[in-house]
């Protein structure tokens, strides 16, 4: 038995929304199962050899605030760069974007003991698609990408605001976001150069 799938479900299948959607229920579930002591980005027991931490702690959040801030955060982006992705391509980028985070925080912050959110991910989400809206000849990607630059260069000069820390009840990890807009970047040239070499005819490689 054959079974037809509509078209318009079968276009969200394949969208960036049916992950946005996936990773949303996810969250929430990580949120309300309390799974921090196992899932947690914390770097002593990463040091031990828990690696999935570098990607999980992503997905963790301190409280219903902080959870509902990374997860609109999510879908704002989807919805300005959608045009950009499908569904593949905004997967691997997803789970790129949070593995540079982990490795990112392990490799250049020591000092940083432990750490939960969507927030630096999403940096490297919301950078890769001001490039990406630079390259396909949108000139409101260059206001983008200055805006975040510039944001990430305040905060690690003033660090965030008080009221934000108040209300996730944590300290906001500004050098979560500064690794994101790296990791933005770094995959976009990754990317970049991905694309170039496979236009690259057999006989000049």
């Amino acid at each position: 038995m054959t079974v037809i799938i509509p078209t318009k479900i079968r276009q969200w299948l394949s969208s960036s929304y049916c992950l946005v959607t996936l990773v949303t229920i996810l969250c929430i579930g990580l949120y309300w199962l309390n799974l921090a002591d196992s899932l947690a980005y914390r770097r002593v027991e990463i040091g031990e050899g828990e690696y999935w931490r570098l990607l999980s702690g992503n997905l963790l959040h301190t409280n219903a605030w902080h959870l509902l801030m990374n997860l609109a955060g999510l879908w704002v982006i989807v919805l300005l760069h959608h045009s950009h992705y499908r569904l593949l391509l905004f997967t691997s980028l997803f789970g790129l974007c949070c593995l540079l985070q982990g490795i990112g925080l392990y490799l250049f912050y020591p000092g940083l003991i432990g750490y939960v959110g969507l927030s630096g991910m999403l940096h490297g989400l919301f950078t890769y698609g001001a490039i990406k809206d630079i390259t396909t000849g949108l000139k409101s990607g260059y206001l983008l990408l200055f805006g975040v630059i510039i944001k990430v260069a305040y905060e690690q000069v003033y660090g965030a605001s008080q009221e934000v820390t108040e209300m996730i009840g944590a300290r906001v990890a500004t050098e979560a976001h500064l690794v994101g807009v790296i990791s933005g970047i770094i995959i976009f040239l990754m990317l970049y150069a991905i694309t170039l070499l496979r236009k690259q005819p057999a006989d000049a490689v």
